[in-house]
């Protein structure tokens, strides 16, 4: 038994069940016993001497490699209990060396004058579509759903999302719209048949750009919905009257935030609107988990509040709204979870085994950071504009009544057209 991996595991479960079968064959529970059991299994002793040494990274690409196998419970149920004690307790020299590393790492690469962004996007979002369309809603919405009310099925709170944003943006008809991160194309197609608006969105995922226009062409949007692979900083000589940004944000990068905020106000007309969709954290993170920059996010990050709001004042933006939405990505996080499982055999057909294991994880992760970590969901509204905005928030719930009869005179017509 790895003494050092015992003492770790001592200092981090104080509360939970866990049960740990070191390589040696020995067996230890940790914690107090409350709380859903889990086993893990450690199959070689030199996965037990990493993960000492660098568990934020280690941990999970033993995982990944079956070197760390669940005997009870699952890879999400291991985590809960890890989160649910407070990690840091587990602290030592060797890995507060190897965190202290990360960090110093991503903040360098993060100031780097390279543009990695096409590549970091291609790494995650150009896999193949089959993949996505195993765990995501009807309409492909890879980012957080709103459950209001509560206990909606995903897909509901998908189209719940982006009713709640179309409210926010007050769209009139005509008006020009941009896009920034466009995804599968849902957000934009959404905003063009229910507000009569015109959309442009850019991505720099060649399989976006390729099935947004597919979907676009085939819903008769192309005269209205155009996408373009298209990186935001280099967009010049166009101002559009509304810009919304869901999920892409927090592929910007620690170190771009004015260059960003900058291009949206050049972007945006004088009384324009922005809404803003992003992950954040309460406090300062400095750098990313390790496994998820290396092996899901490469050059993500998700800032606490205090890093974005300083930026967005340099531009003179006036911050119109701020709504947190603390619990509702856990809540869409536990879907895509559980409908990836389901579908297990279909994903090893696509890809293989150390494939699936990593996604798992992946989902199950973020899904603890949600609910361990308080990682919560801000949207941010943002004008040039003293007078665009109305100086209440009742209009954002009288837009969704509007939005909500549309989408049901919708469905109606075409369940008459089948």
């Amino acid at each position: 038994m790895n003494a050092a991996f015992l003492n770790l595991l001592r200092s981090l479960v104080r509360k939970g069940n866990l049960t740990v079968i070191f390589a040696s064959g020995e067996q230890v529970v940790f914690g107090d016993g409350t709380g859903k059991p889990a086993t893990i299994r450690l199959v070689d002793a030199e996965a037990e001497k990493a993960i000492v040494r660098d568990p934020g990274l280690k941990f999970g690409e033993m995982y990944m490699d079956g070197r760390v196998a669940i005997e009870e419970g699952d890879i999400f149920d291991v985590l809960s209990i890890v989160k649910s004690n407070r990690p840091e307790n587990a602290a030592n020299i060797v890995n507060t060396a190897a965190a202290l590393w990360h960090v110093l790492r991503q903040q360098v690469k993060s100031r780097l004058p390279v543009n990695r962004n096409r590549r970091n996007v291609a790494h995650h979002y150009d896999l193949d579509g089959k993949l996505f369309n195993l765990f995501l809603d009807e309409d492909w919405q890879y980012s957080c759903a709103y459950f209001h009310p509560p206990g909606i099925s995903l897909d509901e709170a998908q189209r719940a999302k982006k009713r709640h944003i179309a409210a926010k943006l007050l769209l009139e008809p005509g008006q020009k719209v941009l896009e920034v991160g466009s995804g599968w194309g849902g957000m934009a197609m959404y905003l063009a048949e229910s507000s009569g608006v015109e959309v442009t969105g850019i991505t720099l995922s060649e399989e976006q750009l390729k099935v947004s226009r597919e979907r676009a062409e085939r819903r008769g949007l192309s005269d209205r919905v155009r996408f373009e692979l298209q990186d935001y900083r280099t967009m010049q000589g166009r101002q559009f009257d509304r810009i919304v940004s869901v999920g892409m944000f927090e592929h910007v990068g620690i170190g771009n935030y004015g260059v960003f905020f900058r291009k949206m106000k050049e972007l945006l007309k004088p009384d324009g609107v922005m809404l803003l969709h992003s992950i954040g954290q309460v406090y300062k993170p400095w750098a990313t988990n390790p496994w998820i920059e290396k092996y899901i996010f490469p050059g993500g990050y998700i800032p606490a509040l205090s890093e974005v709001l300083p930026p967005v004042e340099s531009t003179r933006l006036l911050v119109k709204d701020i709504e947190i939405l603390p619990m509702h990505y856990a809540w869409t996080l536990r879907a895509w979870r559980e409908r990836f499982v389901a579908r297990r055999e279909e994903v090893l057909r696509l890809y293989d085994e150390r494939f699936f294991r990593m996604w798992e994880f992946y989902l199950a992760a973020s899904e603890t950071a949600f609910l361990y970590d308080k990682h919560f969901i801000f949207q941010l509204q943002l004008s040039p504009s003293l007078e665009t905005v109305p100086v209440s928030r009742d209009y954002i719930e009288a837009k969704e009544r509007e939005l909500l009869e549309f989408e049901k005179t919708r469905s109606r017509l075409e369940l008459v057209a089948v």
